[in-house]
């Protein structure tokens, strides 16, 4: 019974103000679904913030699976501390549906959807001004539309919830198949394209016609549909609102949060009020002491009070794959990876969000989800696999050249070029794993570097003597499976 009621906790949901500490008046019990709280404007838009509020959560993880489970990165085994044994799995393609981190994203996903079928089942109803009423419901599709993304991506076949859930047999719903999710996800984020502003007429922070369309264009790639990518990514192109900045290393500093480079970014805000970041405490390389901990963070310029140490299992550490696959001249190095010693030993870790804050561990770093060099990597891609190579070298070139790099001239193997160029322009965004299953490299490209930790384990952060253990990169599949807690209550699991 415990279990149903945190389904029905998912489904049933109020809302808070991303921007307040305010919540809705809470319907009675025997009222699951209450027209009281959707009447004005403010009501409508203390939903749509209560609809961002699990990006924060969500974005905490999300480079468990979005890049431990790659090549891009692995942990630190630390033989002391036993404790992260679900997070070591995922980083060794071993599958366990009671997974906590899978089974987070995956409810975390549904939290989001749910929030925006309560804002989508009532706004057209609403007596509010058309301008704002566009704005709202283009900002609920657009997050339902992402939301079914991750789903479709990391599980496949899932439920497809459209509506308010008022009842307890709308709880457990069949499984769509991934043409009928993708089907959704089109058809909310050209609708959400169609409604919302351009960037430079929105608010800071929320979804635009330029986050929709690339959002859109990225579902036209993992569905093969090439051309249609290409209109909607140029969408995004020729709206005139976004360009690269000139310093990659400048995209990620907190100053510049929601840039002209941000297509969309999730929202965080240090302090005290809960909403801070801790990105670089989750990648820093541990065991590490707080002198050397202090050491790394002084080293590169960054000073907050209250460091500490930490004991448990460095997560998200760069692999030697990525590192050596930077080209020498590449200014994105030194602006992703730093070194610092730990335990005593030199160890690389992500830079990428290690910026000035007062207070460990919160910072103010936001999450990218979106930025225009991952749009034009993506039309380059859109544009290559359609035969138009000379057409995706200037695409290219734009992000090689912030970069410090010469310009790609010829085009033979330029998809793999395109490849190679988002692992490091977006490395440590939660994009590798992804883009290797959408181009159907997943299962080549894991097998042999899993061979190369089992013959290396030195090399991958273990301890001498020790190396992953034997079920590690045997059975790699492009799919998690579906949450057991999920499974227990539907039959159709």
């Amino acid at each position: 019974m415990k279990k149903r009621n945190i389904i029905l906790g998912l489904i049933f949901l109020t809302f808070i103000g991303c921007d307040t500490e305010e919540f809705l008046t809470l319907p009675p019990e025997t009222d699951l679904v209450s027209e009281t709280a959707f009447v004005t404007e403010a009501d409508f838009t203390a939903a749509v913030n209560g609809t961002y509020a699990p990006l924060n959560g969500l974005y905490d993880n999300a480079f468990f699976m979005g890049e431990m489970h790659s090549d891009n990165a692995y942990y630190i085994h630390n033989p002391n501390y036993r404790a992260d044994i679900d997070q070591e799995q995922i980083a060794n393609f071993i599958y366990d549906a009671n997974s906590g981190i899978a089974t987070g994203k995956y409810t975390t996903n549904y939290q989001i959807i749910s929030r925006a079928n309560q804002v989508l089942a009532r706004i057209d109803d609403a007596d509010l001004d058309n301008d704002v009423k566009d704005n709202l419901k283009g900002q609920a599709l657009f997050l339902r539309a992402l939301s079914y993304f991750e789903l479709v991506q990391f599980y496949g076949e899932v439920p497809l919830h459209v509506d308010p859930v008022t009842t307890l047999e709308g709880v457990a719903l069949p499984l769509s198949s991934v043409n009928e999710v993708f089907a959704l996800i089109i058809s909310d984020a050209s609708t959400a394209a169609s409604l919302l502003p351009n960037k430079s007429n929105q608010e800071a922070g929320r979804a635009t016609s330029g986050s929709a369309n690339a959002l859109l264009g990225n579902a036209y790639l993992v569905m093969d549909q090439y051309a249609l990518a290409e209109t909607a990514l140029r969408a995004v192109v020729n709206s005139g609102e976004y360009q690269l900045l000139a310093n990659y290393a400048d995209v990620f500093e907190p100053a510049n949060k929601n840039s002209a480079e941000s297509v969309f970014e999730v929202q965080y805000k240090e302090g005290t009020e809960g909403y801070a970041s801790g990105f670089m405490y989750s990648f820093v390389p541990e065991p590490i002491s707080a002198p050397e901990f202090t050491a790394l963070m002084a080293a590169y310029g960054v000073t907050p009070g209250n460091v500490q140490a930490q004991t448990q299992t460095g997560f998200n550490t760069p692999t030697p794959d990525l590192i050596n696959s930077y080209e020498a001249g590449d200014d994105r190095f030194d602006a992703t990876i730093g070194y610092a010693v730990a335990n005593g030993v030199n160890r690389p870790f992500v830079r990428k969000y290690l910026h000035q804050h007062a207070t460990a561990p919160r910072t103010n770093d936001n999450w990218p989800v979106f930025r225009y060099s991952d749009v034009l990597l993506m039309l380059a891609e859109a544009l290559e696999m359609q035969g138009k190579s000379n057409d995706a070298l200037p695409f290219i070139n734009q992000v090689r050249n912030r970069a410090g790099l010469g310009d790609i001239v010829s085009t033979a193997n330029l998809m793999d070029v395109i490849l190679q160029e988002r692992r490091v322009e977006l490395a440590f965004e939660n994009k590798r794993w992804l883009d290797l299953v959408r181009t159907d490299r997943a299962v080549a490209v894991i097998t042999a570097y899993g061979q190369d930790v089992k013959n290396n384990p030195q090399d991958y952060y273990y301890p001498p003597n020790i190396g992953p253990v034997p079920a590690a990169f045997t059975d790699i599949r492009t799919t998690f499976p579906l949450p057991a807690s999920e499974a227990q209550l539907s039959p159709h699991f």
